[in-house]
């Protein structure tokens, strides 16, 4: 890992709740089999919620833990479907914008004055299962979108409804270099963190980020169940990597479209096709975007949160040296053998 010279970092101990109760502002919402279930898992102080639950190796807060058990429990997949899969904060945004550019090309040309990615988020058009299927944020009758229906998710692997593992559908995932995801995520988090809330210090996020205690976390148990799944099924799950695309977008596109089986054909490499789908979806055009600067997603997240950066190699900005040799550590440790580099 790259080194810089900064400050020392004070570390923070990690927040144990022995008791595991719904606490009342967040009681009311939920169903008797769901409070029975958040008393039976592991419980800790949340980021964007009070508290985050432990389940199937994830920590979730309660809204989006709702969604997860709801469409493990109701979600039908289709062959045809894509499931474009991150956590938090890795480049989310902007794979789908691509997945849908791609996909759609032949209904929507990426050259087109209202292409729907100009005047929509990619979260509306390609909206996350979770949030879907939870009670506080439904969007729509799933089974009546066209096909090929294009969903997000940022659960494990082997979270996913048995449906869709069964299915012949096809799963995008994309991880990011945990150095700069985590920048991203705190960045991200303390903009979405209710004001009855307090703010997380950038060590006191480090902390939980590195304990795996934090909203998706931990990470590692996140990106290895779809590395593994790549490897084991490389015709259903593609791994792709943040740090990839930005080197080289248009070898990504183009390996994106032959996995979905919809290759970019010589005429349109001649037209110019890839390179309208990479200005169409670039960082740059998508934050000036009108609905991105001022529209929400579902009514409560500002669409303008979802874009920072968008570069590679800024948690040099703040990361002290003992952060990057605890990060480095935890890297070496938890991909050891994997196969997977980052």
């Amino acid at each position: 890992m790259a080194e810089t010279t900064v400050s020392s970092v004070t570390k923070c101990q990690p927040n144990v709740e022995p008791k595991n109760e719904i606490c009342d502002e967040e009681y009311e919402y939920y169903s008797q089999e769901f409070k029975d279930l958040f008393k039976s898992l592991p419980r800790e102080k949340g980021w964007s919620s009070p508290y985050i639950y432990l389940y199937q190796e994830i920590w979730y807060p309660p809204v989006p833990l709702q969604g997860v058990l709801s469409f493990q429990k109701h979600f039908q997949a289709k062959d045809s479907d894509v499931v474009i899969a991150s956590l938090p904060k890795s480049g989310t945004t902007w794979l789908k914008a691509l997945t849908f550019a791609i996909m759609n090309r032949k209904y929507f040309s990426p050259s087109q004055s209202n292409h729907p990615l100009l005047i929509s988020s990619a979260h509306e058009l390609v909206p996350f299962l979770e949030l879907n299927y939870s009670g506080n944020y439904q969007i729509s009758d799933l089974s009546n979108l066209p096909e090929p229906r294009l969903f997000g998710t940022h659960v494990p692997f082997h979270s996913l409804p048995t449906s869709t593992i069964k299915s012949k559908c096809k799963t995008i995932y994309i991880c990011r270099n945990p150095f700069d995801q985590f920048v991203s995520l705190w960045s991200f988090m303390n903009k979405i963190t209710p004001p009855s809330l307090p703010k997380l210090s950038c060590e006191e996020a480090f902390e939980r980020y590195c304990l795996g205690t934090q909203e998706g976390g931990p990470v590692w148990t996140h990106m290895m169940s779809y590395w593994k799944e790549s490897k084991r099924t490389p015709l259903k799950v593609l791994f792709l990597k943040y740090e990839d695309l930005k080197g080289d977008i248009q070898l990504s596109l183009t390996r994106m479209a032959e996995f979905l089986e919809c290759p970019f054909t010589s005429e349109e490499e001649s037209d110019g096709v890839i390179k309208n789908i990479i200005e169409l979806c670039s960082f740059e055009k998508m934050k000036e975007l009108e609905v991105n600067k001022t529209g929400k997603f579902l009514q409560q997240f500002e669409n303008k949160d979802y874009f920072r950066k968008g570069k590679v190699g800024d948690w040099v900005n703040h990361f002290t040296p003992l952060m990057v040799e605890k990060l480095s550590k935890l890297v070496d440790e938890k991909l050891d053998g994997s196969g997977l580099f980052l």
